[in-house]
């Protein structure tokens, strides 16, 4: 139920895109901007108001949602000298991007002293939970800030409240540690189904449904034996991601060596391999790289 709240929408992209397009039909009102404004001018014809400026978009706004590339981007959006003064006080940002804990936090701090509530809050799910309002919601911040947004989570997904601010992209970070990991075996149950001769679609047919199936055994094992690779969640953010996990990592004064490992392997898909707009389930051509140098 929308209860009359006006939402800003700031970052129109893959994700971006559908969760505005939920939100408005949930019934909120949502005005969008994106820095390629025809990708937020397409959702005119959906009902949503499109703003020229983060700041037009921000004026008036209860809850402002940010769904950019990273926390960089977060700052300057909603720290730009004509936007400090543009925040309805007591609005609530509620940032969906996927950054580090200590920007999040530091967001928080900045925000607080404008009146202005906060929440990090990454999601996962790629475009299709995206578009099938399915994705999972790791929300950190304050719990009544959480509760207020809940309306908002559950037109898109589904929210679970994990912590203080910080704690969503911390989980977040697992998340892609997990996801990482599991596309790098993926890639490798397929590449010794294909090459040992058995089929890899009856592979994830046999397997669905044991301990080990997964999302990513069966969207992103499809994706590699077709080498369909259209970004869904693009390879660049995947490492962008592993790199945050690691440095958090460092933080806390732990090591992952899987996680590194997958680092390492994404960094080559990214920058030696020129495929950093490929879908994260492209590492699978790291993996063909890699046999073909041992060959």
């Amino acid at each position: 139920m929308s209860d009359g709240m006006r939402i800003a929408f700031l970052g129109i992209g893959l994700m971006g895109g559908p969760m505005a397009r939920n939100l408005l039909a949930a019934g909120f009102q949502l005005c969008a901007w994106n820095r390629t404004a025809e990708k937020a001018e397409a959702l005119s014809a959906v009902g949503a108001a499109i703003a020229q400026t983060p700041a037009e978009a921000i004026a008036g706004a209860d809850i402002i949602i940010t769904m950019v590339a990273d926390g960089k981007t977060v700052a300057d959006i909603l720290f730009a000298p004509d936007t400090l003064n543009r925040f309805k006080t007591g609005s609530l940002v509620i940032d969906m991007s996927s950054i580090k804990p200590a920007e999040a936090r530091a967001h928080k701090n900045r925000l607080a002293e404008l009146g202005v509530g906060h929440l990090d809050a990454p999601v996962s799910g790629g475009t299709k939970g995206a578009e099938a309002a399915s994705l999972a919601i790791m929300a950190g911040g304050e719990a009544s800030l959480f509760e207020r947004a809940k309306p908002v989570f559950e037109a898109m997904g589904r929210p679970v409240h994990v912590g203080p601010d910080g704690t969503g992209q911390l989980c977040k970070l697992a998340n892609q540690a997990i996801v990482a990991a599991t596309i790098g075996i993926v890639a490798e149950a397929t590449l010794l189904a294909e090459k040992g001769g058995a089929d890899p679609a009856a592979l994830r047919a046999a397997l669905k449904g044991g301990f080990a199936d997964s999302t990513i055994l069966q969207q992103h094992g499809q994706r590699m034996s077709e080498q369909n690779f259209v970004p869904g969640g693009p390879s660049k953010f995947q490492l962008k991601d592993l790199n945050n996990t690691l440095e958090a990592a460092s933080l806390a004064g732990v090591h992952l060596p899987m996680t590194l490992d997958m680092r390492n392997r994404f960094q080559h898909l990214v920058d030696d391999m020129d495929g950093g707009d490929l879908d994260h389930s492209a590492l699978y051509l790291e993996l063909l790289a890699h046999n073909d140098s041992k060959a």
